[in-house]
Parts: C-alpha cells; sequence; structure tokens
C-alpha cells in the first residue's frame, strides 16, 4: 500500500499538470457503478456514482496536496468551494493521458475506473487493478470526520512531541512500538515499509512495548522515521508490487531498502527474523534490533 512518500511523489508530479484546469466530463465504469446497485460503496463513498459524475463536472481544480496518505483535490464550481479526498487504497494509480490505450501496463489499462476530460483535451485517469481505492467528495474536511483525527506531519515542528505524548498513553503504551508508528493517529503516513525501515535504523525491536522503550530511544526513532520519508520523497517513493507514480513511472527507494524483505542483515550479515504485528510482516534483525 503506497505510503506518505509514493503519496507525495504522485501529488508533486500530478500538481503541475492538472491545477488550473477545469473537468469538462466525469465518467465511472460500469463496475462501479454496479458495485454500487449492489450496495456496495466500490471506490466512490457515501455517494450514488451518478450524483458523483454530475457533481464533478464543471469542477476547476484550484489545488493538489497531500495530507497523511491522502490527495486533496481543492475543486470550485460556480463560486462554491469543495474538497475531494483520494485515497490510492492498494494499486491506485493516476495517469494523465491524451488517449487511454497510451497506458502502457495492461494491468492498468483494464482496470480503469475514473475517467475526468480536462478543459485541456487531456484525460485524467484512475486505475485501481484492486479496487480499494476511494473518492469522497466533501464540502469541507469536516464532514468526514476521520481526517480529523490524523496526527500532525511528521516534519512539523509539534510531531514530535504529538509522538511523545501519545506513546505515554493507556491506549498505546502497552502496543508493540511498529503498530504504534503505523497508527495515523500516531505519525502520519507511515506504513510498514518505512516502519520496517526505521526500526532497523533505530536498532528497536518492532515487538517492544511502546511504554518500555526510553524517552531518548523515542526520540531516534522518530528521527529515523522522519530520515527514511524524506529519503523515500527524494528517491521518489518505493516501486513494490503494483504502485506507480503518474503515468506508470516508478520510484527508487526499494533499492536502497536495508531490511524490508530482507533475508541478512546487511550490519551484522545474520539470518533476519520475520512476526506478524498488527496484521503485517515484521521483518528485524535479532542482533542489532533489541
Amino acid at each position: 500500500m503506497p505510503e506518505l512518500p509514493e503519496v507525495e511523489g504522485v501529488v508533486r508530479a500530478l500538481a503541475p499538470n492538472i491545477e488550473g484546469k477545469s473537468i469538462l466530463e466525469a465518467t465511472l465504469s460500469e463496475t462501479v457503478c454496479e458495485a454500487h446497485r449492489q450496495g456496495k460503496q466500490c471506490i466512490v463513498k457515501n455517494m450514488d456514482p451518478a450524483d458523483f459524475e454530475r457533481k464533478m463536472r464543471g469542477m476547476t481544480v484550484k489545488k493538489l496536496s497531500r495530507r497523511a496518505k491522502y490527495i486533496f483535490f481543492d475543486l470550485e464550481k460556480n463560486n462554491e468551494t469543495f474538497l475531494m479526498v483520494n485515497h490510492l487504497g492498494m494499486t491506485g494509480a493516476w495517469f494523465i493521458v491524451q488517449h487511454e490505450n497510451e497506458i502502457l501496463e495492461e494491468k492498468f489499462r483494464n482496470h480503469i475506473h475514473a475517467k475526468f476530460s480536462l478543459s485541456t483535451g487531456e484525460l485524467l485517469i484512475f486505475s485501481d487493478i484492486r479496487r480499494f481505492g476511494e473518492f469522497r467528495l466533501l464540502g469541507t474536511i469536516d464532514e468526514h470526520p476521520p481526517l480529523l483525527q490524523m496526527a500532525p506531519e511528521p516534519f512539523d515542528d509539534q510531531a514530535l512531541d504529538y509522538f511523545l505524548e501519545k506513546c505515554g498513553l493507556p491506549k498505546y503504551k502497552n502496543k508493540p512500538i511498529k503498530e504504534v508508528i503505523m497508527d495515523g493517529q500516531v505519525i502520519s503516513g507511515c506504513g510498514n515499509i518505512y516502519a520496517t525501515e526505521a526500526l532497523f535504523r533505530a536498532g528497536v525491536h518492532p515487538a517492544r512495548k511502546a511504554g518500555r522503550i526510553s524517552k531518548k530511544r523515542k526520540i531516534d526513532l522518530f528521527e529515523a522515521i522522519k530520515n527514511v520519508l524524506s529519503e523515500g520523497i527524494e528517491m521518489g517513493g518505493s516501486t513494490i508490487s503494483d504502485y506507480r507514480n503518474i503515468n506508470g513511472e516508478a520510484g527508487g527507494m526499494q533499492h536502497r531498502l536495508k531490511m524490508y524483505g530482507k533475508k541478512v542483515c546487511p550490519n551484522c550479515s545474520a539470518k533476519t527474523k520475520s512476526m506478524i504485528i498488527a496484521g503485517r510482516t515484521s521483518v528485524y534483525c535479532p542482533k542489532c534490533q533489541h
């Protein structure tokens, strides 16, 4: 699933290509429409597909930004502002093309679920192989309360104090630290890949309880999280499985990963071990992480 660096990469690539442009037409796939007819909120959430298509028609994209793992489309129509929130899910990808046949990878071309015809003649396309992505068209962010519960961005000045405070709460102090740092209400945007890397860099065992880690080590871990996320952004994200930037472009962070998916520790050559934490496989070095 794309994490903060991957989503940031999408926003940076997409923004200059669509900001200031208007949406002439919006079309959802028959797959999405049929799922809604069966009572399943496939991709479009809390709205009928036909209503979504109608409301998106005539919208101007004023600004594109990222918050945690979400893409925020600031929209305007008839002097009224809207917010479309997009989550890429596990396999969501955006393309800007003249025709959908320009999407080179067949697996993405065969799973187009939203097409937006732009005022410049281009198509803005959202493809999602597994259909776990989502769109929410809101008046304001307050209309979807979970978005208000997101932790500060890791790069914000208050993020460290917020992290330390959360780790001390009864809700978190007895949980494995890996589970805690992947919680979007503790740290925004840190998922399995970057949590694995940060814990390795900080020498912290993923199963250690948050309340049993010293303040100094928590600060070191937080700095490792910031650093690995920053590095991920610089490298255009980790292209693992079906993640793509825009138009099928791959990132390069996967070549710098030291622990995620590794069989041998690059520091001490010990065989790595793995365990399941919060439903995700956690790889770690039994000698370097404690």
